[in-house]
């Protein structure tokens, strides 16, 4: 059964990685996967960098910063992202790769973006 606060949450997240991706777009990165399903789990974006970096984003989009947006990336979801990633770069080369969080906070007045980048260099 689907609720009410699962489909605002959803569209939320949406809306939250389309801001982001435009974001990243406005920065020269282009766009390799959105939503990217692999078998352990799922990628929001995978860009690829001006420099030929391929950068995964978890975007984490909140109304509020009262419960944690890049906070709410754990060890545990790392680990996720580095498994869905490999997953993603089997048989594939690329000269370098980078994890970045994407914080988006929808308020009233504006919108607003912090990116995190490389979350995962030395969070092993």
């Amino acid at each position: 059964m689907t609720h009410a606060t699962d489909t605002h949450n959803s569209l939320l997240g949406i809306a939250g990685e389309s801001f982001a991706l435009g974001f990243y777009e406005g920065a020269g990165f282009e766009l390799l996967g959105s939503r990217v399903r692999t078998r352990s789990g799922e990628l929001d974006l995978i860009l690829e960098a001006p420099d030929g970096t391929v950068v995964f984003v978890e975007v984490k989009a909140r109304r509020s910063r009262a419960f944690g947006a890049a906070e709410a990336v754990t060890q545990k979801k790392l680990t996720t992202m580095r498994r869905c990633a490999a997953e993603w770069l089997d048989g594939q080369e690329w000269k370098a790769v980078r994890f970045d969080v994407a914080e988006v906070i929808f308020r009233p007045e504006d919108v607003q973006i912090e990116i995190f980048e490389d979350v995962d260099n030395g969070a092993r």
